[in-house]
């Protein structure tokens, strides 16, 4: 496969790893009996969804426009495909489209309950006279517990804005009861394993258990990194299981939006220029704070390696590690736009490709446009080579300005 080929910029979708990551999730249903949602928060590459849906039961969005791409391009509720919602707070015009696409609608508090349950009882009203099921409510909870570092990403810190508390929970249920709630949500995991969802139901139970015997469903959220090589499924399987046993087979759904498309792409792009102010610097058409946001955000350093026309293809050594070190860096203004330092046998050259792995999730969902820079194009590697999907240029700034 000639990778010199691939436009630069480019994010690549690699489908045979791809489809290895939905038989996993898939096997998860299979085996605990739960409903497994891809969260778009974490992965919307709709291309995709044609294989994707062959596996997974659905879509989870934080809002009317990914709801409405679950809905368009993954499957709706005569298809027997959900589309869950959650978001922090609706306004009135979204909760009126959202009512016509989703199967479950998540509040983040009574007050919002309670201010949209009137088109959500019309909506009903009218779903039960044509004989169709009606949408569920759920509400979003924080037990006071997460393992989740660094904070930025951990939704049960002090002054969380996410999820209600045991406390305010239980104001609102002697204010409002529970008359018309279904079902029960928390999201307290980011890239973690199934031993941290054992710990996280000893507190999610501990506030909540007779409330839980009440309902119909429960959704585990999001950030189980369940196609990561190291996790452990059989703990999870086992964990879904009994927790499904406790309290009277309750449907339970998990919303993996990273899991999915987890080491199944890359970014590849090009060596612009080299300069030095103390070290070697690459000047790359990738930028850390417009393709890849999460690398000054968490922060992490993605793992890359370089193809040469002259000395072909080699991994990065790691920092410092090998003869020739380079600091590779965007060419955005951001004097910051720097994704890390990287080594190798042999020297760098302008014209060289870059390709950073696992780059797929996290990077589509949140790039922008910063500078005017281009966005990266999209492209798929299947059996038969490499497909351009889709090239962007500068209507696509222009047009997100004005």
């Amino acid at each position: 496969m000639k990778l010199f080929s691939i436009p630069s910029p480019c994010y690549v979708l690699e489908e045979e790893k791809f489809l290895k990551n939905l038989e996993i999730l898939d096997s998860v249903q299979k085996n605990s009996g739960a409903k497994i949602l891809l969260a778009l928060k974490g992965f919307a590459f709709f291309q995709s969804f044609g294989l994707a849906k062959k596996y997974l039961s659905g879509t989870t969005a934080s809002g009317i426009h990914e709801a409405r791409l679950g809905y368009e391009e993954f499957g709706s509720r005569e298809e027997d495909k959900e589309v869950c919602v959650f978001s922090p707070a609706y306004k009135e015009q979204e909760m009126e489209e959202l009512v016509e696409i989703a199967t479950h609608i998540i509040f983040n508090s009574f007050y919002q309950w309670q201010q949209f349950k009137h088109i959500i009882d019309k909506k009903n009203f009218i779903l039960k006279k044509q004989g169709k099921p009606s949408i569920l409510i759920g509400l979003r909870l924080n037990p006071l517990y997460s393992e989740v570092s660094p904070a930025i990403y951990n939704p049960c810190i002090q002054g969380s804005r996410l999820g209600i508390t045991p406390s305010e929970f239980e104001k609102g249920v002697k204010e409002f009861g529970l008359e018309g709630i279904t079902g029960l949500h928390f999201h307290t995991h980011c890239e973690q394993n199934s031993d941290a969802l054992e710990r996280t139901l000893v507190h999610f139970e501990k506030y909540f258990s007779k409330y839980i015997k009440k309902m119909q469903w429960v959704n585990f959220g999001g950030g189980h990194h369940i196609t990561r090589k190291d996790y452990d499924l059989e703990l999870l399987n086992q964990v879904i299981c009994n927790f499904k046993k406790r309290y009277n087979e309750i449907e339970v759904f998990l919303e993996p939006g990273e899991a999915v498309g987890w080491e199944s792409g890359f970014l590849i792009g090009e060596v612009v220029d080299l300069v030095n102010n103390g070290l070697n610097i690459a000047i790359l058409d990738i930028s850390a704070t417009a393709h890849m946001p999460d690398c000054l955000e968490m922060p992490y350093r993605p793992r890359a390696r370089k193809l040469s026309k002259d000395f072909g293809e080699e991994k990065d050594l790691g920092e410092r590690v090998g003869k020739y070190c380079y600091r590779f860096a965007g060419p955005s203004c951001l004097a910051g736009d720097v994704i890390g330092d990287y080594s190798f046998d042999t020297p760098l050259q302008r014209g060289d490709r870059i390709i950073f792995e696992d780059m797929i999730h996290y990077t589509i969902v949140k790039n922008t446009t910063f500078n005017g820079i281009p966005l990266p194009a999209l492209g798929m590697i299947d059996k038969k080579g490499f497909r351009l999907l889709k090239s962007f240029g500068y209507s696509d700034y222009k047009n997100r300005n004005g």
